[in-house]
């Protein structure tokens, strides 16, 4: 008999798997109906959406492994890090989706929420004021004007799976709509900078390093409270924290 298995679960939404089929429950159905259009328009392998209900979407699960985790040993070739690349290189290439997704903040309200995150994080003893200050310097790059493309919004690693050198499925699309194209560069390699010259050789187009640097430190400072709050370890080796530490 398939048993249960909770893949991710905190008070806004939870992913339960049961054999080959995926079971997400929002919170917010927005995000439901966001995921199923924007995985109907993706031109990348995207899982089969099997039936939807009222804060309930089910998807088939997609073949092959991811290339690892955040705070875990990376897997796969350099090709398929690559091959990763150019699948991001094509989403990002595609007509633009109606909405704007999670990787299009405006650049007032991100630095806004970032001063004021910033300001928390230290305030509180969440992290040491030399470690935010260093972090909050080099994110600053991020904050410039960008063309918007077609993004996913939250490409972290576990989010790609590939097979025999190709990538046969991107995931989780709730946060998907018109963004920087370089915020998903950097969320997908977080963590993993060393991939980082695999992931652009596939991209194939020059991409501003600086940029994807600041994402790390943008979006490493922006999550770590709120990781904490929902029952995650932001400072379990190789995860955000040590993601900020790697820029001092």
């Amino acid at each position: 008999m398939d048993e249960v298995q909770v893949v991710v679960a905190h008070a806004e939404r939870a992913t339960l798997r049961v054999g080959d089929v995926f079971l997400k429950v929002d919170a917010d159905q927005a995000r439901i109906d966001v995921e199923v259009e924007a995985m109907a328009l993706a031109p990348v392998p995207t899982p089969d959406v099997l039936w939807r209900k009222p804060h309930v979407l089910a998807i088939a699960a997609v073949p092959g492994t991811t290339l690892g985790s955040l705070g875990g040993p990376s897997t796969g070739s350099p090709a398929e890090w690559a091959a990763a690349g150019a699948a991001i290189r094509k989403l990002h290439d595609a007509p633009l989706p109606a909405r704007v997704g999670g990787a299009g903040r405006s650049i007032v309200a991100l630095a806004a929420e970032l001063d004021d995150e910033c300001a928390s994080l230290v305030t509180n003893g969440v992290l040491p004021a030399d470690l935010v200050t260093r972090n909050r310097r080099v994110a600053e790059a991020a904050l410039r004007p960008w063309t918007p493309a077609f993004t996913h919004g939250d490409l972290q690693i576990a989010h790609v799976f590939v097979d025999g050198g190709e990538v046969t499925g991107i995931i989780d699309w709730s946060e998907a709509g018109q963004g920087d194209a370089l915020y998903d560069l950097a969320t997908f390699t977080l963590g993993h900078e060393e991939h980082l010259d695999d992931v652009i050789a596939g991209y194939g187009t020059d991409v501003d390093r600086d940029v994807i640097h600041a994402w790390w430190s943008l979006r490493s400072l922006l999550i770590v409270r709120w990781l904490t709050e929902h029952g995650f370890d932001p400072f379990a080796p190789g995860c955000e924290v040590d993601v900020l530490r790697s820029r001092m």
